[in-house]
């Protein structure tokens, strides 16, 4: 009999993770159901009780449900009410959070692991911190992923195919990323872990805004974008670091597109 994997959220990286999960019985969580997935709101304590009573207790809950876009309130119900309601209810279950390295505020491109200090100043990335401690407190597991990537989704491409990409300053911002099936595998191999604390989820290959774009201009033999202003309005705050994997690595896990540049023919449409 597999264990049972319950993964609250099927949005872009929840579906990866249960396509990967193999090994596991799954359920999946949305907030309205529909298309095999049950309906939960995670803010929702009574909801989330029904639903602890129609199941038995899951080997590990993975909370990857998305806050929609929202600001702080939606920060509020879903990272840190969602949560508290998921450990109430399933108290035998070994609990991941998937977070976001936003909570890092570096900004003089230093390296930053699981030890560097994070004193974010938007709200939403103090939300997780508050919701990271009570994962941690639990015993559970919180893993902190770099800006997502996959198939029909890269920013950093879609800015570049369409034109309105810019160079930002010297474009010595470096950007941290990671390809959707690495981070769902990530996830799935702390999840077989069960150790409790902090791993960065990143690939081995930060890299500075220029020199993407000047991968990116090599590729599809364009000329780089221009020069502009840098984006100090971006919702996650504008930050300037080097974030480390090493931790996880350590544990046996590595990336299968350990760069950008490495996943970029997957990333292209065949058509």
């Amino acid at each position: 009999m597999k264990p049972l994997l319950l993964i609250a959220g099927a949005g872009y990286l929840g579906s990866e993770i249960a396509r990967q999960a193999s090994s596991y019985d799954v359920i999946t969580l949305t907030k309205s159901g529909g298309d095999s997935h049950e309906a939960c709101d995670l803010s929702s304590s009574g909801q989330v009780d029904i639903l602890a009573q129609k199941h038995p207790q899951p080997s590990v809950i993975i909370h990857c449900a998305s806050s929609g876009r929202g600001g702080p309130d939606a920060y509020r119900e879903v990272f840190v009410k969602g949560s508290q309601n998921l450990l109430r209810s399933f108290p035998k279950s070994h609990l991941i959070l998937t977070s976001s390295t936003s909570v890092y505020h570096q900004t003089d491109g230093s390296d930053v692991d699981e030890t560097s200090p994070t004193e974010p100043i938007r709200e939403t990335s103090q939300l997780l911190l508050e919701a990271e401690k009570i994962i941690l407190a639990s015993g559970g597991t919180v893993a902190r992923l770099t800006g997502l990537y996959g198939p029909d989704r890269s920013i950093v491409l879609r800015k570049f195919r369409e034109g309105s990409a810019v160079i930002e300053e010297s474009g010595q911002r470096i950007l941290n990323q990671i390809h959707v099936e690495d981070a769902a595998a990530a996830t799935l191999h702390l999840a077989s872990l069960k150790s409790p604390g902090i791993f960065n989820v990143s690939d081995s290959s930060p890299i500075s805004q220029l020199e993407c774009y000047r991968g990116l201009a090599q590729y599809f033999n364009r000329p780089l974008p221009p020069v502009g202003e840098k984006k100090t309005s971006r919702k996650r705050a504008w930050t300037h670091k080097r974030v480390l994997n090493n931790k996880i690595r350590s544990t046996g896990w590595s990336p299968a597109f350990p760069s950008y540049f490495d996943a970029l023919d997957t990333l292209i449409p065949s058509s």
